[in-house]
């Protein structure tokens, strides 16, 4: 996610669809009660520049109830909490390697079961250009990084400096190993990541291959257009998940729209559905590092305000499912199949209830169809970008937990926790 004061093209509130000006995201939209959320996060010297970005679930082997959610925090490392969003641990991101080099920046994590007998969560480090590797067990994290773990798309630390660095992440495992599909940032790149066994019970990686999504398109009118950035910028992907049972890897490239592809990263990538300012060309002005929009075409999608950004999926039997992206323009979040083409479904946010405020500019997301404690139908973790109260002059995040059940009820989907297993 980029600063929000720069995408004016995200704050766009309506679009040309066959010349009618449409609603980004009307009244209609169901309006979900959030059930518990964590302690705020603030991003200054005093609350240890911990700025709240995406969770992920790990599922205890014999006591749903003792489940934990681990999230990252940027320069503030990992926290971990239990199911009542209480923290019960909380991982540093690692200091600089030198004077002038950039300190440990936590973007996204993602969990993979049965690695050499061990639950692992893994975390994108923005800052150093690296993967971290927690080994998991009863709920608590430690560090199994192998010490001499490499760059993932850099070469030299300087580079690494220069900030395109490892970024978004989803776990994958299948049957010739276990994977970390690795986005890069201000780049199109996706990169597949391969875990390796290392000396000492520490996990490395290798990169195996990447690919590069578009960073220009032909419109239908059959101009060229790219989204509008920082000169020298490409339009990144943050928001990943890899459907664990079909190999197939959904990618959210935040001014484009969500790429599905096969998680190995062969084939040809499809655009599953466009963001709202798809096709609307901008200008950069370099005094205000913002973008002022000029006309919309009409070539962008209905669902998604940019940045599209968080993708989770919810697993139901016999291959049926939900895709879910966060809509971050709007304070959405978009509901699609799972099979098939993946047709739109609806839209829901998160409200306001019982003194916990809505979910506003969320980031990363993660659902999870299992019985987890008191959310016995599954359960529903969002970050949220503007968490309340306020304090003056202090980003304030954290993350909201809703059950999976009063989402279905409202949108009239499918509770199914007979689906896919995250322990096989």
């Amino acid at each position: 996610m980029r600063p929000l004061p720069r995408l004016l093209l995200a704050a766009l509130t309506f679009t040309l669809i066959g010349g009618l000006a449409v609603p980004a995201a009307g009244s209609d939209v169901a309006s979900i009660d959030p059930d518990v959320e964590t302690p705020a996060l603030f991003d200054d010297e005093a609350g240890g520049n911990a700025n709240g970005d995406d969770p992920a679930i790990w599922v205890h082997p014999s006591d749903s109830g003792a489940s934990v959610v681990i999230t990252t925090a940027k320069e503030g490392g990992l926290y971990v909490y239990d199911l009542r969003g209480r923290q019960l641990q909380h991982l540093p991101a690692p200091a600089a390697p030198g004077p002038d080099d950039e300190a440990g920046r936590f973007n996204n994590v993602d969990v993979t079961y049965g690695f050499g007998g061990r639950d692992l969560a893994i975390v994108s480090d923005r800052g150093r250009d690296t993967l971290r590797v927690y080994a998991v067990s009863g709920g608590h994290l430690t560090d199994v990084t192998d010490p001499a773990a490499p760059f993932v798309f850099n070469t030299t630390q300087q580079q690494v400096n220069d900030a395109e660095t490892a970024y978004g992440l989803a776990a994958w495992k299948d049957s010739t190993g276990t994977y970390a599909l690795v986005s890069r940032r201000h780049r199109t790149s996706v990169g597949l990541v391969k875990l390796l066994a290392k000396p000492g019970g520490t996990v490395g990686y290798q990169v195996v291959r990447t690919l590069d999504l578009p960073a220009s398109f032909t419109l239908p009118n059959g101009r060229t257009w790219a989204p509008c950035l920082e000169p020298g910028e490409q339009a990144q992907v943050e928001g990943m998940v890899v459907d664990q049972d079909k190999d197939v890897l959904y990618a959210a490239q935040e001014d484009v729209g969500i790429w599905r592809v096969r998680a190995d990263l062969t084939g040809t990538p499809v655009l599953v559905d466009k963001v709202r300012e798809y096709g609307v060309p901008g200008t950069y002005d370099p005094a205000t590092e913002e973008c002022t929009p000029g006309a919309d075409p009409g070539y962008g999608g209905r669902h998604l305000t940019a940045d599209a950004e968080g993708l989770t999926i919810y697993y139901r039997d016999n291959g049926k499912g939900y895709l879910l992206a966060s809509s971050q323009g709007d304070s959405t979040f978009a509901v699609y199949r799972r099979e098939g083409t993946n047709p739109y479904l609806g839209q829901f946010r998160i409200g306001q209830h019982d003194g916990i405020d809505g979910v506003e500019n969320s980031d990363g997301s993660t659902v999870l169809n299992a019985p987890l404690g008191d959310f016995d139908e599954g359960l529903f973790v969002s970050h949220d970008g503007l968490n309340t109260p306020a304090e003056a002059d202090r980003e304030n995040t954290n993350f909201k937990f809703t059950g999976w059940d009063d989402i279905a009820d409202e949108l009239d989907l499918d509770v199914d926790t007979d689906g896919w297993n995250p322990r096989g």
